[in-house]
């Protein structure tokens, strides 16, 4: 199990260096140890306060960036609390692949 904390959201500039510092992190302990498929929740968007729409760029574009560039993890699945939360995710998602 790879474990991250995420930043409390504060409204600064650094607030998304530091979310995707978690998931480039997390990402590069996932191939050091050959983990091929890694889940990630939504990270600091519950009490930490991180607005959704945000992180969920932050997430999906650090992702696919390392993704694009290592061959391992193979597979990043998000595990979202709502269906909202999954909106959020899918229409970004969508946008991205054009």
């Amino acid at each position: 199990m790879i474990h991250t904390v995420g930043p409390v959201y504060q409204g600064r500039t650094e607030d998304s260096r530091l979310l995707a510092s978690c998931y480039t992190n997390s990402l590069a302990l996932a191939m050091a140890h050959g983990i091929r498929t890694l889940a990630f929740p939504a990270i600091s968007c519950g009490v930490y306060g991180y607005p959704i729409a945000d992180a969920s760029k932050i997430a999906v574009d650090v992702c696919a960036t390392f993704m694009d560039t290592n061959d391992i993890p193979e597979k990043v699945i998000f595990m979202l609390f709502s269906a909202s939360d999954l909106d959020i995710y899918t229409r970004y998602l969508c946008g991205r692949a054009g």
